[in-house]
C-alpha cells in the first residue's frame, strides 16, 4: 500500500483545511517545493497536490508550483484541482505529471472525463469526495443527491487508474478513517481505491493495510503529518512490512 503525501495550495502555500471550509485553513509552509522536498527526503514515492484555488475558479491557480515540484522532486504526482477540459490535462501531462484527477467534472460534464478517458488511459484518477454517502463538488461547496458508488460505478471500464475517496467530514479533522465506507466502495468496484481523509495516527494504517486485498491501494495523508501526529517514515515502514 502507497503512502501519498498531500500538498494542499492555496495562495501559493501549503495548508490545511478543516472538512474542507476555506473559512477554517492553517498555513503550515510558504514553501511548498520545499515541503515536497522534505516528504521526498523522508521516503515519500508519490505527491499529491491539491490545487484549492483551482478547485474553486474552476481553473488552475498554481500551475507553476506543480511544475516546480514535478521538475524538482521527480517523483510521480497525481493533481487535483480546477481540471475542468482537455487543454488541462494535456498541460498537466506534458509538464511531466503522472495522474489528472477530476472530481467535480465527474459529476458535472461526463462527456468530457469518458472523452479524458479514451485520449488519456491510465492517467485518470476519479476524485469522489462525499459527506454523509452524498457526492461534494465545487471544492465541497456544493452537495449533490449522487452517491460515491453510483458515481464510482458509471466509469467503471473507462480505464480509470484509481479512485480517491475521502470521507469530507472526517477531512482534516484526525478523527479517524472512515474505513468500512472504503472497504465498501472498494468492494463494489473494479476500479483500485485510495483512502483519503481523517487519517490520525498509525493504527488507522493499520486498520487499512488488510484491505488490500479488498482493492485498496494507497492512503493519502494531510494533516496528521503536517502536525506531527504520523511521522512519515513510519508509516512507510509499516506499510511495507506489516
Amino acid at each position: 500500500m502507497v503512502i501519498i503525501p498531500a500538498i494542499d495550495l492555496k495562495g501559493g502555500k501549503c495548508v490545511r483545511l478543516l472538512q474542507g471550509d476555506f473559512e477554517r485553513v492553517t498555513v503550515y509552509s510558504d514553501h511548498p517545493v520545499e515541503m515536497a522536498h522534505l516528504w521526498r527526503e523522508k521516503g515519500a514515492e508519490r505527491l499529491h497536490p491539491v490545487d484549492l484555488d483551482g478547485s474553486v475558479a474552476g481553473i488552475p491557480q498554481n500551475a507553476e508550483i506543480i511544475s516546480q515540484i514535478v521538475k524538482e522532486v521527480r517523483l510521480p504526482v497525481e493533481i487535483g484541482g480546477g481540471i475542468r477540459d482537455l487543454p488541462t490535462i494535456k498541460r498537466y501531462l506534458d509538464m511531466g505529471v503522472q495522474w489528472v484527477i477530476l472530481g467535480t467534472a465527474a459529476l458535472k460534464d461526463r462527456s468530457f472525463v469518458y472523452e479524458a478517458c479514451d485520449l488519456f488511459p491510465g492517467h485518470v484518477i476519479l476524485g469522489i469526495d462525499a459527506s454523509n454517502g452524498r457526492v461534494a463538488v465545487e471544492g465541497w461547496t456544493e452537495q449533490s443527491a449522487v452517491t460515491a458508488l453510483e458515481l464510482a460505478k458509471s466509469y467503471e471500464k473507462r480505464g480509470i487508474a484509481a479512485v480517491i475517496y475521502t470521507d469530507i467530514s472526517r477531512d482534516g479533522m484526525q478523527t479517524g478513517v472512515n474505513v468500512e465506507s472504503t472497504k465498501s466502495l472498494a468492494e463494489e468496484i473494479d476500479i483500485p481505491v485510495i483512502a483519503s481523509g481523517g487519517v490520525a495516527t498509525l493504527e488507522d494504517i493499520k486498520k487499512l493495510l488488510p484491505l488490500e486485498k479488498a482493492g485498496i491501494t494507497g492512503v493519502i495523508l494531510g494533516k496528521a503529518l503536517y502536525s506531527g501526529a504520523i511521522a512519515l517514515e513510519e508509516a512507510i515502514s509499516l506499510s511495507k512490512h506489516d
